[in-house]
């Protein structure tokens, strides 16, 4: 338990560098002594902050593949097309990886990935950080009482939000398929994987519809610029990137809700005023979203047939405020509703409804996106290193498989309009 765990972080962006804040808030348990990344801004500022030697500081994953190991464990928070090299490289050299979901855009890379982690009796944490917040862990608890009996069924809603969809998904780097992967396995993978977690028993068969109903050519105002700064409808439209990013960034930083400083930094590096309008006038974020090379769905539902006689019903939805995801968990005895901070328990016998506050994470911690699920699975990832213990880990190699297949055949159950059947799969 003494041990400081040793990280390299491969790719400093965003995902990569929220991480690494744990090694700052625990330096008892985890130091970042590497990283790797190829844009110089964002490979600086990491180094800075964590106090790298620049020895340690690299530009490519294949610069610290061909050291002798130089860490305990890696965190690989590249692009999803750019997981499967580096995580087998780094396994079969031995390293620990946290990587950042989804594991890869095919069921082949998946496949790869894990078998390359179990052979080389490696420590593998997929971040679904949803399976680690003190909310999720609370409805478990909930769920394992038998406060509302057999799970029969439930409703899951993930409301991405207008701007974010517009933010990530139409003008962002998920908007092409070919460039990133579908809409499902970049967002919703969280939530399949949720919901195979909550219900706890596999998924037989799924089916599900989706579309690109909104963002796209049809749709753009007639006399609309291509680049939202230069465009007439600037003040008019809600997807204004001048009203998204400008028109709120003040000097208290007030901006549409949800959004923060990590979606700006996405932008431009240490976003100012002046480097955020120019990077509007020049870069993706400030092109018009009917405008744009985006081809992911912004709507989406799935319907899943779970062992049992167990039923889920999910929704993706662009066109939503930024609501957090909300859960209606139906019972043999009563029902649950959540909304990722508190939980309400109403049971059928006494017709009293019990409610549930969760604190979402530790209240000193800056890691607090995602419902402090991002500190918790750094926690987790520490101690099962420290403590050669992988039960710490409740996201690992198998399990992390089995949900991705479920996206997988999410997906193609909408392509080709059909009910897939999971389990050809995972043979």
């Amino acid at each position: 338990m003494s041990k400081v765990v040793t990280l390299a972080i491969i790719g400093a962006g965003s995902r990569g560098s929220i991480y690494a804040q744990y090694a700052l808030e625990n330096p008892d348990k985890a130091k970042v002594v590497a990283v790797a990344e190829p844009r110089k801004t964002y490979r600086d500022n990491l180094a800075k902050i964590h106090n790298l030697q620049d020895e340690m500081v690299f530009e490519s994953w294949q610069d610290v593949a061909v050291q002798d190991k130089i860490a305990d464990a890696v965190i690989i928070s590249t692009q999803d097309h750019m997981h499967v090299e580096p995580a087998v490289a780094f396994a079969d050299l031995k390293y620990h990886i946290l990587l950042e979901k989804p594991m890869a855009p095919t069921e082949e890379g998946c496949r790869t990935i894990v078998k390359a982690t179990l052979d080389n009796e490696i420590q593998l944490s997929v971040c679904h950080v949803l399976r680690y917040t003190r909310y999720t862990q609370k409805l478990k608890e909930l769920l394992n009482s038998g406060i509302i009996g057999d799970v029969i069924s439930m409703q899951h809603l993930e409301p991405v939000a207008y701007w974010h969809q517009a933010h990530s998904f139409v003008r962002g780097n998920w908007r092409n398929q070919d460039q990133s992967t579908f809409m499902l396995l970049a967002k919703a993978c969280h939530d399949l994987d949720w919901i195979s977690y909550i219900m706890d028993t596999k998924c037989n068969y799924v089916s599900s519809f989706g579309h690109l109903s909104h963002f796209k050519k049809q749709y753009q105002p007639i006399g609309a610029s291509s680049r939202c700064l230069d465009c007439t409808f600037k003040n008019t439209c809600a997807y204004s990137a001048k009203k998204i990013y400008l028109d709120s960034f003040d000097a208290n930083c007030t901006l549409p809700s949800g959004v923060h400083k990590g979606f700006l930094e996405v932008i431009t590096p240490n976003p100012t005023r002046e480097s955020l309008e120019k990077a509007l006038l020049e870069g993706d974020y400030g092109r018009c979203v009917y405008d744009c090379d985006n081809d992911v769905v912004d709507n989406q539902v799935v319907n899943m047939d779970f062992e049992g006689g167990k039923t889920v019903s999910f929704t993706m939805t662009a066109f939503t405020d930024y609501a957090e995801r909300k859960t209606r968990i139906f019972g043999t005895k009563g029902m649950l509703e959540g909304d990722t901070s508190s939980i309400k328990a109403y049971e059928f016998l006494t017709d009293k409804t019990t409610s549930y506050d969760i604190e979402a994470s530790d209240p000193d911690s800056a890691m607090t996106l995602h419902g402090g699920g991002d500190y918790e699975i750094m926690r987790s990832f520490i101690d099962a290193i420290r403590n050669d213990d992988e039960n710490e880990i409740v996201s690992g190699a198998n399990a992390s498989l089995e949900s991705h297949l479920m996206v997988f055949a999410a997906e193609s159950a909408r392509l080709n309009k059909e009910v897939v059947k999971i389990d050809l799969m995972l043979k």
